[in-house]
């Protein structure tokens, strides 16, 4: 897992991780709707989900509750979302305010990206109707779809941010977004992955998305980690849903000169307060053109050193993010 670390700020609150029992002089838990509350089981054997949850309930008055976030979830034995979510879930009733979600707030040092099972996520979007902002991390290389990652189109009016980070997003959650209704959404960021964690989005999935109708309130769109970046970098070229946006990420991919002429060449990117291509395979010379082109207008553009390739010998390019 590359570039990722445990926030220190969600949905606009700092982040404050549920002390454990017993632990000493720890002071007075703050108002429940001043900060967003993490919740981690990994470090604590007497701390399991099962305990933690209703001593979360105890503790904290949940009507006031704006933004969770799931932390480890297991202690010893690892275990897939699911039974978690199901607890959350059925205790939905007791979160009126909650407006930030985010599921699986877990780095590298806990648990790798792709090995993170996780579960059918739709019913968080259901059960938690004035959510605004929805944050997944992780898929799943399970045989069992109830251990993968899934969703189905959905109707959600209050939904402004959606972000999944995956080292493998499959093309159906992908497809299921496109196909949802969701009027208010602001902020959508994708991270594709690679086909051997089961990332088989393809450019056809994203269709949808960059038409520019199924969302209409899009301002900031971030599509990935992927390995097909060159392939989605011209699609964004001629993509309607680019006249209209503040931000565009196609960002920690394998993105080469091919891609960047793509966009280049493509319709004006002016417009843009920002363009985020770090992590690429870019050429200097391309760079330069880019700078030149963009830059001036105003647009904050992201370009760090290309990660090394040498296409002479076939060298593979790499995802900032797959394992």
């Amino acid at each position: 897992m590359t570039d990722i670390e445990h926030p220190e700020t969600f949905h606009g609150l700092p982040v404050l991780t549920l002390p454990e029992p017993g632990e000493q002089h720890a002071p007075p838990l703050p108002p429940a709707d001043s900060v967003a509350w993490r919740l981690d089981c990994l470090w604590n054997e007497d701390n399991p989900f099962a305990e933690l949850w209703p001593r979360f309930l105890d503790s904290v008055d949940s009507s006031r509750v704006r933004a969770l976030l799931i932390g480890p979830w297991w202690h010893g034995e690892y275990e897939h979302l699911g039974p978690v979510l199901d607890r959350i879930l059925a205790d939905a009733d007791r979160f009126p305010a909650l407006r930030g979600l985010f599921l699986a707030d877990v780095i590298s040092e806990e648990c790798e990206l792709s090995w993170l099972e996780m579960t059918d996520v739709t019913p968080c979007l259901e059960a938690f109707p004035r959510l605004e902002e929805l944050v997944v991390r992780g898929c799943g290389e399970s045989l069992s779809d109830t251990d993968t990652l899934s969703l189905r189109p959905v109707a959600h009016d209050a939904l402004k941010v959606l972000r999944f980070e995956s080292g493998g997003l499959p093309g159906s959650v992908v497809r299921a977004v496109g196909a949802s209704r969701l009027p208010a959404l602001e902020r959508l960021e994708l991270w594709l992955g690679v086909t051997h964690y089961g990332g088989d989005a393809t450019v056809a999935d994203l269709a949808p998305l960059l038409s520019g109708g199924a969302l209409p309130r899009l301002r900031q769109l971030g599509v990935q980690n992927s390995e097909i970046q060159d392939e989605i970098a011209t699609a964004v070229a001629a993509a309607p849903v680019v006249a209209r946006l503040d931000t565009l990420a196609l960002s920690m991919g394998t993105l080469t000169d091919v891609g960047a002429h793509a966009l280049l060449e493509g319709q004006p990117l002016t417009h843009l307060g920002e363009l985020d291509l770090h992590h690429h395979y870019i050429t200097e010379p391309v760079q330069q053109r880019l700078r030149t082109t963009l830059e001036p207008h105003g647009v904050r553009l992201h370009l760090d050193e290309p990660d090394h390739w040498d296409p002479e010998y076939d060298e593979t390019r790499y995802v900032a993010v797959d394992e």
